[in-house]
C-alpha cells in the first residue's frame, strides 16, 4: 500500500552492566518485566550479556542472554576473571549488531574506558556523572567521538536521576533558543534536608541528617553530600552542556560540613560531634523565617558572566523552591523564550527506581536511533 513502510527490522542490542548496585539492581529489575514487550511492541531486542561487579563478571553466551530472575546467585557463584577488559572482549565477540555498555557506577575509574568503548563502536549509557564533570579534555574527547558518529553517549540520568533534565536543555538548545540561567534544588539528600528545616518543624541541623540517614538518603558518609561535590558536579554537567569549558575547581562550592569535623576518622563519629554546630544552622534558619523566606541549598549557573555557584541561599516563601516535599528536585531554565516564568521541571530526584528509569529511557531512546520504531 503507497505510503506505508514495511515493517522495521528488529533492533538486537548487547547490552554489557558495570555497576550492580542499587541503580544497577533497578534497572536489571526493569529489564526483566519490560523486555518482553519491547520486543514485541517495539521490534526492540535488549539481551544482557554481561553483568560486572567489583570482583565478580556473569556472561551470557551466544543466543543465550543471562537469566535476570537468577543473575544474581550466578553472579556470586561466577569464577571468571572480573575485569572491564573482559566485559569488553566478551561483547566484541557477540555477533548481536549492535553493543552498548551501561556504567551504574558511581566510578571515576569506569569513564576512563568511555572513549575507548566508543572507538570500538560500543554505545554508553550511564547515570555516571564523572566523565562530564571531570577533566575537560576527556569530556571533549567523548563528546566529539559522538559528533562524528562513532557511537552514542547518553547521560540523561546524571542530572535529576529519572527527570527530563538534560533531555528538556538540548531541545532548548537544539531549537534555537537562548538559555540565560539554570538553577535548581539538584540534590534529593539535601532538598530533604532543607525541607525539614523549615519551619514549624523545629528540628535541629543533627537531627535532620541523622533522620536523613536512616531513611537512606544520604551516603555512608553523609559529608559526602553536606559538602556540595554531588550538586557541583551537576552543575558541571549542565554548563558544559551550554558550551561553557569550566573545570570542576573553578565553581564556588559552600559545604556545610563543620571545618573541624571535615577530617573526623569515620562517619560515625562526624555524626556524633555534629549536634555541636547546630546553632550555626538555627541561626540561618531564624534570620531566613524573621524575613519571610527559607533556606534552599541551590546550585546555579549563569550564561553571561559563566559563573557557576553552588551555595546554600533564602528564597520567599513564594518561591518554587519553597514549596518543595521530600527528596523533590526542582530546576528552573531562565531562557528567550521563557522568562517570566521560567521553564520548570520538577519531581522525584533521588532513588534507585527513578534513576534506572532515566537510563532505561536512555536505552529505549538509543534503540529507536539505531531502526527501532516509536
Amino acid at each position: 500500500m503507497a505510503g506505508v513502510k514495511a515493517m522495521a527490522e528488529t533492533v538486537s542490542i548487547a547490552v554489557g552492566l558495570v555497576g550492580p548496585g542499587a541503580v544497577g539492581r533497578a534497572l536489571l529489575e526493569q529489564l526483566r518485566v519490560e523486555t518482553p514487550s519491547l520486543l514485541k511492541k517495539y521490534r526492540i531486542d535488549l539481551q544482557v550479556q554481561g553483568i560486572l561487579n567489583s570482583s565478580q563478571v556473569l556472561l551470557g553466551r551466544e543466543g543465550h542472554p543471562i537469566n535476570l530472575e537468577t543473575y544474581g546467585d550466578q553472579l556470586l557463584n561466577s569464577s571468571a576473571d572480573a575485569s572491564l577488559g573482559v566485559l569488553t572482549q566478551h561483547l566484541r565477540s557477540s555477533s548481536l549488531p549492535h553493543k552498548v555498555i551501561i556504567d551504574c557506577t558511581a566510578s571515576t575509574y569506569v569513564p576512563q574506558f568511555y572513549r575507548r568503548w566508543m572507538e570500538q563502536g560500543m554505545h554508553i549509557v550511564t547515570p555516571n556523572k564523572k566523565l562530564n564533570s571531570g577533566p575537560l579534555a576527556e569530556y571533549l574527547a567523548v563528546k566529539q567521538l559522538q559528533r562524528v558518529g562513532k557511537a552514542h553517549y547518553m547521560y540523561e540520568g546524571t542530572v535529576g536521576a529519572g527527570l527530563p533534565v538534560m533531555s528538556t536543555l538540548k531541545t532548548l538548545l537544539d531549537t534555537g533558543d537562548e538559555v540565560q540561567r539554570i538553577e535548581g534544588i539538584f540534590s534529593g539528600t539535601l532538598s530533604y534536608i532543607f525541607n525539614e528545616l523549615s519551619p514549624p518543624q523545629g528540628k535541629t541541623f543533627s537531627q535532620v541528617v541523622w533522620g536523613a540517614r536512616r531513611r537512606g538518603y544520604t551516603e555512608p558518609d553523609p559529608r559526602e553530600d553536606l559538602s556540595g561535590m554531588d550538586v557541583t558536579r551537576k552543575v558541571i554537567n549542565l554548563a558544559r552542556e551550554c558550551g561553557n569549558k569550566i573545570e570542576l575547581s573553578a565553581v564556588d562550592t559552600e559545604s556545610l560540613v563543620p571545618e573541624p569535623l571535615k577530617h573526623s576518622p569515620s562517619p560515625q563519629e562526624f555524626m556524633d560531634g555534629l549536634h555541636q554546630y547546630d546553632s550555626i544552622m538555627e541561626a540561618r534558619v531564624k534570620e531566613a523565617e524573621e524575613h519571610g523566606e527559607v533556606l534552599r541549598y541551590v546550585g546555579s549557573y549563569d550564561v553571561e558572566s559563566g559563573v557557576c555557584q553552588v551555595l546554600l541561599r533564602r528564597f520567599p516563601k513564594s518561591h518554587p523552591f519553597a514549596s518543595l516535599t521530600g527528596t523533590e528536585n526542582c530546576i528552573s531554565f531562565t531562557t528567550l523564550r521563557y522568562s517570566n516564568p521560567p521553564l520548570i521541571v520538577r519531581g522525584p530526584g533521588a532513588g534507585p527506581a527513578v534513576t534506572a528509569a532515566g537510563v532505561f529511557g536512555d536505552l529505549i531512546a538509543l534503540a529507536r536511533y539505531l531502526g527501532a520504531p516509536s
